[in-house]
């Protein structure tokens, strides 16, 4: 007779870790969306910011189907972390900076239609950081190899161990895993300015090919920008920043992170094809 235990005590091990995690999930309803929040610091909730509506009332959801009001702390696009304030009286979720192995077992424990709910993965992919579509930078490379409702959306991905390493989000094409490092680091600039920096230049820029390389044309200038100050005009042709000849319009913007506002750069153009050169002091991006 085969003997199941071992099956028996890995499906009590899972169950244990997904209630001692659920009490720290939340659903989150928003303008004609649901999703799954967790509870980082008292008071404050993390959510997947592309699942959260871009206006109306939010609320969040217990499962006992009790409801409390949130707002919105901040939210950051390029990283799809989303920050709300809400007093439910919820004991926060300790999260866990090691990143897992590839081939790892992974619990991902979220809400479905206000319910805690829980789905069994795989770690598929385990990198180096990487940036978003959007310009964000994100830590570590996570994909998980499990399905998920969109109200799964901003669920804690778990290790066997039951240690929270991340949010779950839907990607393109896969179950990404927003890790801790990511989330610590722009929850805690959203708690307290309610927004991520960006650098800016105050330029549109259009990338163009030239015969030692490639350039990008200045197509239009914020006149009220940091580039407009330095002297920049439309139709310079930008081929190098601080010495390093210029790869790309996206390999620039890569260079506009949070810590690059207020620090001042070299910027070598090209005007009516004459050299000219500029001290740039990079300002703070506005708000849409």
């Amino acid at each position: 007779m085969t003997d199941f235990s071992p099956l028996s005590s890995l499906s009590s091990a899972l169950a244990d870790v997904v209630a001692r995690t659920a009490p720290s999930i939340v659903s989150v309803h928003s303008h004609r969306s649901r999703a799954t929040g967790f509870v980082w610091k008292s008071g404050l909730i993390v959510t997947a910011d592309e699942a959260l509506a871009e206006e109306g009332e939010v609320e969040i959801g217990l499962s006992d189907g009790s409801r409390f009001s949130a707002t919105i702390a901040g939210r950051d696009h390029t990283t799809d972390i989303a920050l709300l304030r809400a007093d439910a009286g919820i004991a926060p979720i300790k999260l866990t900076t090691t990143v897992p192995a590839l081939g790892a077992l992974s619990v991902v424990v979220a809400t479905n239609r206000d319910t805690p709910s829980a789905a069994l993965g795989m770690v598929s992919l385990s990198g180096k950081g990487w940036r978003s579509l959007r310009g964000g930078d994100i830590d570590a490379r996570i994909e998980l190899d499990v399905l998920l409702r969109p109200s799964q959306e901003g669920g804690l991905a778990l290790d066997a161990a039951g240690d929270a390493f991340g949010m779950a989000v839907l990607g393109p094409r896969h179950v990404l895993v927003i890790p801790t490092a990511t989330i610590e680091r722009v929850a805690a600039q959203l708690d307290t300015r309610g927004r991520i920096a960006r650098g800016y230049l105050g330029l549109g820029l259009q990338p163009v090919r030239l015969d030692d390389g490639v350039g990008a044309m200045v197509m239009n200038v914020d006149k009220a920008g940091p580039s407009a100050a330095a002297g920049i005009r439309q139709g310079d042709v930008i081929v190098a920043v601080n010495d390093q000849k210029l790869s790309g319009v996206r390999a620039l913007s890569r260079t506009l992170g949070p810590a690059s506002v207020g620090t001042e750069v070299d910027i070598a153009a090209r005007r009516g094809g004459e050299p000219v050169s500029f001290k740039v002091t990079i300002g703070e991006r506005p708000e849409a």
